[in-house]
This record gives C-alpha cells, sequence and structure tokens, in this order.
C-alpha cells in the first residue's frame, strides 16, 4: 500500500465521476458517495460521543462565537461559506456531494447520536477517538473518489493539495493544525481529542484514499 505520507492526490477509478459537476451520475457512484458520507458522519458522531475534545473547525467556531454574536452553530455555518469562496482562487469545484455533505453528515450525526457509547474511562475515550479519526478518514476517501464535489473544508485540502503539489496527509495536518490554533487564541475549548484529530486526520484521509483504490482495484482484477 502506498506510504500513507506522500499520497498526493485523489485516485479516479472506474466508478467515479468524469466531473464534479454531473448532475446524472451513475447509481453506482451516488450509492458509493452516499456510503462514504453516512461513514464520515458516524466517524465524527464517535468523536462527539467519546467526549474528549471536538474537531478544530468546531474549536474556530467556537472561538469565532465568543468574539461576535453568532452561536455555534451559526459561526459553523459562516465559517464553512468563507472555506467555500476560498476555493475561487483555488479553482475548486462544487457539485452533488457538496450538497448532500452538508445534509447527509448533520442527519447522521442527528440519528446516530443517541445509540453510540458514552466512555466513561479515559482509555476507552481515546480509542473511540482513534476509531473516529479512522472511520472519517475511510468515509472521505469513498467520497472523494467518488468526483461528485467535496465539503467545503475537504474541498479546500484538495485545492490546496493541487495548488502546493505536497502530500495530502501534510496539507490536511497542516489546515488543521492552523484551524485549531486560530480557533484557540479566540477562545475555543481544546481537548486530547482535538488533538488526536488533528494530527491524525491527514494520514487518515490519505490511508482512506489509498486503500479505497486498491480494493477497487482488487475487485475489478477478479471479475
Amino acid at each position: 500500500m502506498k506510504n500513507l505520507l506522500t499520497q498526493k492526490h485523489i485516485p479516479l477509478l472506474g466508478w467515479s465521476s468524469s466531473s464534479p459537476l454531473n448532475f446524472r451520475p451513475e447509481a453506482k457512484t451516488l450509492v458509493l458517495l452516499v456510503i462514504g458520507l453516512i461513514l464520515f458522519g458516524v466517524g465524527e458522531t464517535l468523536l462527539i460521543a467519546a467526549g474528549i475534545g471536538v474537531s478544530p473547525w468546531t474549536v474556530l467556531a467556537q472561538g469565532i462565537s465568543n468574539i461576535t454574536s453568532l452561536s455555534i452553530g451559526e459561526a459553523s455555518f459562516f465559517v464553512s461559506l468563507l472555506v467555500i469562496f476560498l476555493w475561487i482562487p483555488l479553482k475548486q469545484m462544487p457539485g452533488i456531494g457538496t450538497i448532500l455533505n452538508a445534509i447527509i453528515i448533520a442527519a447522521v450525526i442527528e440519528f446516530s447520536l443517541p445509540f453510540l457509547p458514552y466512555p466513561e474511562d479515559s482509555i476507552y475515550q481515546i480509542l473511540q477517538t482513534f476509531l473516529g479519526v479512522l472511520v472519517v478518514g475511510i468515509g472521505s476517501g469513498i467520497y472523494l473518489i467518488s468526483n461528485l464535489g467535496a465539503g467545503p473544508r475537504d474541498g479546500l485540502m484538495t485545492g490546496l493539495q493541487r495548488v502546493t503539489q505536497l502530500p495530502i496527509s501534510i496539507v490536511r495536518t497542516t489546515l488543521e493544525i492552523v484551524v485549531v490554533i486560530i480557533g484557540w487564541s479566540l477562545g475555543g475549548v481544546v481537548g486530547i481529542g482535538t488533538v488526536i484529530f488533528a494530527i491524525g486526520i491527514g494520514p487518515a484521509v490519505s490511508m482512506g484514499l489509498a486503500t479505497v483504490e486498491r480494493l477497487s482495484l482488487v475487485s475489478l482484477k477478479n471479475r
């Protein structure tokens, strides 16, 4: 398997859309997009239920909420809008996945949160956080390879990677750390789970991309 620290591109496979601006994708591509987003949402929910720190972007929303009259939800929404505007100079293209990203992940968090464990032991909290990061990475690999448009943060990641030509893991990790620092400086709350997510999400997404690519190629060879 490819080195997790050197993966530099989003693979395009036989089931990937030819363009993010595809409003009539194949059924297989759309189904895999939805599966990826559901896994992403479950991973995010595992992080929340672990209870030892929110994601870096939520820390940023908390910080903005502290210095404005906005709620955390409103701040998160405006941060997402700002990130999408940053897509313009990066020539990043939205698509169906950009819209479904917001809808499906929010719905999965809302539905699954009551059913997931809320560990009290710190060891299990940390393990659940690592599991959440891993599941987010795998979900990201599936939905990004579908090539139907990334969510705001993932789109910023892929745009910056294309411009800088740095490995995806480095781009994503750097982005998350910068966001944590800004959010913390504005008064956002940082926990051990936040640090685990910020450091681990880059390699996890890179691993997800490489794993999905490899499994797809193996499946194709076995036909």
